[in-house]
Order: C-alpha cells, then structure tokens, then sequence
C-alpha cells in the first residue's frame, strides 16, 4: 500500500518495468505507489540502467542494519544518591511525563519538566537536557520558551560562566496558577465583550454571556487559593522564626 515500505515483489515489478522502458509515473501506477518513491529507490540503487531487484533488497537491508546500530544508546537511569533505586527514579520520570501530556502539555515539554523536577537541585543545563533527553539543543531552546511563557521554569546564569540553566522551584505551580488565572481574566473580559457585541439575548451573545459568568467564579476561586496558599506560607515562615 502507498507510505508502506517496498518489498522484494515491489522491486521486482519495478526492475520489470524499468525493463519494458515504462517512465517512473507508470510503474508507481500499476504498483499504487507515488513516483517519488519509486525515482528515489531506483537512484538510490543505481539507476534506471542499473537497478536490480536483489541487490536493492540486499542494500536495503544493509542500511537498516546500520541505522540499528547508529541508534543513540539508552537513556540514562535514573538518580542513584540518597539510596534511591535508579530505575524505580527512571520509571518515575517516565510516568511523570506521560502524566503532564496527559493533562494537554506538548511531549516534549512534559519529558523536560519531568527531567528538572525529580531532580533534587532542581536545575539543570542545556547540555544536560540534551543529554538526557537525546534531543537537539534547538528542541530544547524552543521548549523552554515555552514553559517559561507558561510561568513553569526560569533561566538563570551558572555562577562564573556565560552557561544559562534552568530552574523549578517550590513555587512552580504557584506560578503556573497565576499565569493560569491572568489568562482567564482575560477570557473573561473577552467573552464580556463579545456578549455585548453580539447581544445579550441573542444565542451568542447568551453563550458568550454565560461563559463569562463561569469564568468570573474560576477566577474568584483561583484567587482565593492564592489568598490562602500566602496565608500558609506566611504562617509557616513564623513558625520557624519563633
């Protein structure tokens, strides 16, 4: 089928067309293949004048077994220090990560957050990232912008060099919140508008309407967390003062 891979049948009924002089737009036809594929399999294998059904197969078994090999080694396990158990803390990552992409954050995101996050510093480079995620350091660049649009790590200069390295704290998800509460008083405000434009009676302007009126209690409960999680902290800080 189009997309799968070629098989040795496939090459054969190529190698036969080739011979009977068929152009690579015919031979994708009658084999339900584009022609870009078949162009690009018969260059890679020699050419119109000197494609071989079996030595295609052959080649192409070859490149596969040095793609296996040229695999990029397992990740590494996870935090042996405190006695930990470093593949209990690998799986730990893992489906820490496969948690946060559930809840609706990108891949790649939640496998970085979940990297920082069981980490006890709570910081690490980006050389570090790249090394533990076995990505690119342009993937690592694009995602911490993000998580630091979405208030969930901060940059910070290694002390003594020019390296940047980033960082979650305790107050990660109090960040997250306020961020998660700017957004909403936004829509709220947003919807209250659209209700207005559209008018309050009529079907999109109620919508509209009532959006904002679930979204003003969100609010109002996200706030009043907040009042509470400083009150906590508050009280916790003169507990240890005293």
């Amino acid at each position: 089928m189009p997309g799968d891979r070629l098989t040795e049948e496939d090459r054969q009924h190529i190698a036969a067309g080739l011979a009977e002089g068929l152009g690579f737009t015919e031979i994708g036809r009658r084999l339900g293949r584009p022609a870009s594929t078949i162009m690009r399999e018969v260059t890679r294998n020699g050419g119109p004048d000197d494609y071989g059904a079996q030595r295609a197969q052959e080649a192409t078994k070859q490149r596969a077994r040095r793609h296996r090999r040229a695999q990029s080694p397992a990740p590494p396990v996870g935090d042996s220090s405190h006695g930990r158990d470093p593949q209990a803390v690998q799986n730990l990552t893992e489906s820490f990560a496969t948690l946060l992409e559930q809840q609706g954050m990108p891949r790649m995101a939640a496998r970085m957050l979940a990297c920082l996050y069981v980490t006890d510093s709570g910081t690490l480079t980006a050389a570090d990232l790249v090394q533990q995620l076995r990505v690119s350091p342009a993937s690592i660049s694009q995602t911490v912008a993000f998580l630091e649009q979405q208030g969930l790590l901060k940059r910070e200069r290694v002390p003594g060099g020019r390296r940047e390295r980033y960082v979650v704290d305790d107050e990660l998800w109090v960040r997250s919140t306020l961020a998660a509460l700017q957004m909403n008083d936004t829509l709220v405000a947003a919807s209250q508008h659209a209700a207005e434009i559209l008018g309050g009676s009529t079907p999109a302007g109620g919508r509209f309407g009532v959006a904002a009126e679930f979204l003003l209690l969100v609010s109002a409960s996200l706030r009043q967390v907040m009042e509470q999680w400083q009150q906590n902290q508050a009280d916790r800080n003169a507990g240890r003062q005293s």
